[in-house]
This record gives C-alpha cells, structure tokens and sequence, in this order.
C-alpha cells in the first residue's frame, strides 16, 4: 500500500513538472512585444564620446 502511494505521488509530481514549462512558453497570433530603443555611452580610450543603441524587447 506505502509503495503504491509513493509510486502515485511521484507520478504526479512528473507529470506536473512537464506541464508547467509547456505553459511558460506559450505566445498567441496577437502577441506584440514591447520594444524600445536603449542608449549606452561610453567613452574610449581617447576620451571620446561612445554612444550604442541597443533594441530590447520583452
């Protein structure tokens, strides 16, 4: 009986660890993502001024 238990409870617990990343990943037609244009300056070795623009989306 114990045995059968832990053999159910295990078994839940696998089936359950697959279906949640199933569920993380999911995007629909009407998916836009959100992104912006992020500005980074720097400065090299001469002292001028660098700036990079990067696209994040999220």
């Amino acid at each position: 009986m114990r045995k059968i238990v832990l053999s159910a409870a295990i078994a839940a617990v696998a089936a359950l660890s697959f279906a949640a990343p199933s569920q993380a990943g999911y995007y629909s037609y009407d998916y836009q993502p959100y992104c912006f244009i992020k500005k980074i300056k720097t400065y090299d070795y001469y002292g001028n001024l660098v700036i990079k623009k990067i696209k994040v989306c999220k």
